[in-house]
C-alpha cells in the first residue's frame, strides 16, 4: 500500500519545461493574392483620395491669390476658350482698369447668367433703374434734374458678328480674363456634381473597410498559437521496500 510518506518521496526527473510561447517557426505567411488584393486596395483609396484633394485645392489655390476659376459653357469666344474650358478671372474694384479688348466676365442687365465676351467700347451713360408704376427703366436724375452718368462697356463675343444688344454697367462686371485652361471645365464641373464625388470617396471607402476586415481577420490568425508536442507522461517507476 502507497502511502504519504512514500508519495512525498516521489521525484520527477523529467527535463523542466520552457515557458509556453508562440512558434515562430511554424508561422504562416500571408498568402500572395492577399499581398496583391492589399496593394490594389491601397491604390485605390490614394488615387481617390488625391483627385477629391486636388478638386479641393485647386480652386482654393487661385481664392488664395485673389482670383476664381469660371466654366465656360458656350462657343461664344471661340476659338479662344470654348465650352467645357475654364477661365481665370481676376476682381476689379475700379471701373478705370477696364480697357478695350479686354476679356470680362459680366451679368447683363436684367439677367442673372454669367457672360464673358470682350470688350469693344467704353461710354458713360445714364445709370437707370426701374420705374415703380411702369416697370421701365429710366434715367436716375441728380438734384439738379440732370442725369447721373456711369461707366458702361459694349461687348462682343469672338465668335459673334455683332456686338451684344445692351450695354452692361461697368458694377455688374465680375471680373476680368487673366488666363484660361482647356479641358478644365469639364473637370471641374465633373468633380463638383453628385456623381463625381461619389465615384472618388465610395471606393475609397469601401477599400479601406475591406483593408481594416482583412487586418482583424490577420490578427485573429496570428493570435492562435502553434500547438506543442504531446508532453511525456512516463513517471519514474515507484519503488517500495
Amino acid at each position: 500500500m502507497v502511502t504519504a510518506e512514500d508519495l512525498a518521496q516521489l521525484t520527477d526527473r523529467r527535463a523542466p519545461r520552457p515557458p509556453w510561447r508562440f512558434s515562430r517557426h511554424r508561422r504562416r505567411h500571408r498568402p500572395w493574392w492577399l499581398v496583391v488584393a492589399g496593394a490594389l486596395l491601397w491604390t485605390v483609396v490614394a488615387v481617390g483620395g488625391l483627385a477629391y484633394a486636388t478638386s479641393l485645392a485647386v480652386p482654393l489655390w487661385y481664392e488664395a491669390h485673389g482670383q476664381r476659376l469660371l466654366i465656360v459653357t458656350s462657343g461664344s469666344m471661340a476659338p479662344r476658350f470654348v465650352a467645357g474650358d475654364a477661365v481665370v478671372l481676376r476682381a476689379i474694384t475700379d471701373a478705370s482698369e477696364l480697357k478695350v479688348d479686354q476679356v470680362v466676365t459680366f451679368r447683363p442687365v436684367g439677367s442673372d447668367t454669367l457672360v464673358t465676351h470682350r470688350i469693344v467700347e467704353l461710354h458713360q451713360l445714364p445709370a437707370l433703374q426701374q420705374d415703380a408704376t411702369t416697370g421701365r427703366m429710366v434715367p436716375v436724375l441728380d438734384g439738379s434734374g440732370n442725369p447721373i452718368l456711369q461707366p458702361y462697356i459694349v461687348t462682343q463675343g469672338d465668335a459673334n458678328a455683332t456686338p451684344d444688344p445692351d450695354a452692361t454697367p461697368v458694377s455688374r462686371v465680375r471680373g476680368v480674363v487673366v488666363g484660361w485652361h482647356h479641358h478644365w471645365g469639364s473637370v471641374l464641373a465633373w468633380t463638383s456634381s453628385a456623381r463625381g464625388r461619389a465615384t472618388m470617396l465610395v471606393p475609397p471607402l469601401v477599400a479601406l473597410g475591406l483593408l481594416e476586415l482583412v487586418a482583424i481577420l490577420e490578427d485573429r490568425r496570428r493570435a492562435v498559437p502553434a500547438r506543442r508536442p504531446a508532453e511525456g507522461r512516463s513517471f519514474d517507476a515507484l519503488l517500495l521496500d
